[in-house]
């Protein structure tokens, strides 16, 4: 078994702490780590296995005899960092949206297209978290019965915005508790031009607004959703994709509506159960007369996709709707990005083509 040296890149972020959980947990052989951030979190002690380890500030040489290098620090520091970690043999998962949609960059959620990680070249990109639960409930019926078209509203949570989100939203709502003033700083989008309350509200808007007026959240999931299912092609007409994101006052866990169309019209609720219920890192729970649906506080921790509210369009014949709850922070990024690097070590792809150490 190939023993490997590990950096984490953003080991102190929402992100990064789950990866240390995740590599910890995972089936990977590590022989060393490495914790890497910014200046601002560099010196701060970060727990592996028991064992206390320094975070250092994230340099080119950084990556000097790194073999896997798992990155969630911002789009930037990926674009600036992972190329120069390539350079020196790592292999880069990356948790951002910098190599998504580049066509020489596989986008991959193991259970669905682990045969992408084939063409990789030093980087694979993790999706979009609420991209992941998406394609991770629909990919046992897109198997079965096919798919036409995905109508998705999205209910995400303030942990897809990083620490500062989560912590603004339990500040405001102890204000608004307490009668007291609020004064958002974070949400719904840090660098735009104005923020509203997330306390006891849903914000209609994750990422920028682009010129058609869609966010950019949104355009990520029209996009990313065609790139893992359609064989690369993010611009494929194969399935028709649309989405309206939202923030929600949940800490932990997205919720998603989603509308689907199917191509083969023999398809029925127990078949979609069915298929769910045989499908890897799925777990159906739907049972409307006794209440059981997936909940947010009941994802969190856990790694799988929750599914459930399976019910036919009864207007649409062929079409149908479900509900899914996945823990953003594991199997919309940590999880998802360790699982693939325990893919890459089965698949012995965890090295950079052409790289000789």
């Amino acid at each position: 078994m190939s023993e490997y040296n590990v950096a984490i890149v953003g080991a102190t972020g929402a992100v990064g702490t789950r990866m240390i959980q995740m590599v910890e947990e995972s089936s990977l052989n590590v022989k060393s780590v490495k914790m890497l951030a910014s200046s601002r979190t560099a010196g701060t002690k970060v727990k592996f296995k028991g064992k206390d380890y320094t975070v250092e500030e994230t340099t080119p040489d950084s990556f000097e005899g790194i073999d896997l290098a798992l990155f969630s620090a911002g789009g930037s520091v990926s674009k600036k960092f992972a190329p120069e970690a390539v350079k020196r043999g790592a292999v880069v998962v990356d948790n951002t949206s910098a190599f998504r949609m580049h066509p020489e960059v596989p986008l991959v959620v193991p259970e669905v297209n682990s045969e992408a990680l084939q063409d990789h070249n030093g980087i694979i990109a993790n999706p979009n978290c609420s991209t992941i639960q998406m394609v991770m409930s629909l990919e046992p019926i897109r198997e079965r019965y096919g798919l036409a078209r995905i109508i998705v509203t999205t209910l995400q949570a303030v942990s897809g915005a990083g620490n500062r989100a989560i912590q603004e939203t339990l500040d405001e709502s102890r204000d608004v508790l307490d009668g007291k003033k609020v004064t958002p700083k974070v949400l719904p989008v840090a660098g735009d031009k104005k923020h509203y309350q997330q306390a006891f509200n849903v914000l209609p808007q994750i990422d920028v607004f682009e010129d058609d007026g869609y966010t950019h959240e949104e355009w990520k999931m029209i996009h990313e959703t065609k790139k893992i299912m359609c064989e690369g092609d993010m611009d494929s007409d194969a399935i028709q994709v649309t989405a309206t994101c939202s923030r929600v006052p949940v800490p932990v866990a997205h919720s998603e509506s989603v509308y689907f169309e199917v191509l083969d019209k023999s398809a029925t609720v127990e078949g979609i159960h069915e298929a769910i219920s045989n499908f890897d890192g799925d777990i159906l729970e739907d049972d409307p007369a006794n209440q059981i649906y997936p909940q947010p506080i009941n994802a969190e921790g856990k790694r799988e996709t929750f599914v459930g509210r399976v019910r036919p369009d009864l207007e649409n014949k062929g079409s149908f709707h479900l509900w899914n709850v996945s823990d953003n922070l594991l199997k919309g990024a940590a999880w998802n990005s360790v699982e693939i690097a325990e893919y890459l070590d089965k698949m012995d792809l965890l090295r950079v083509p052409g790289f000789t150490k």
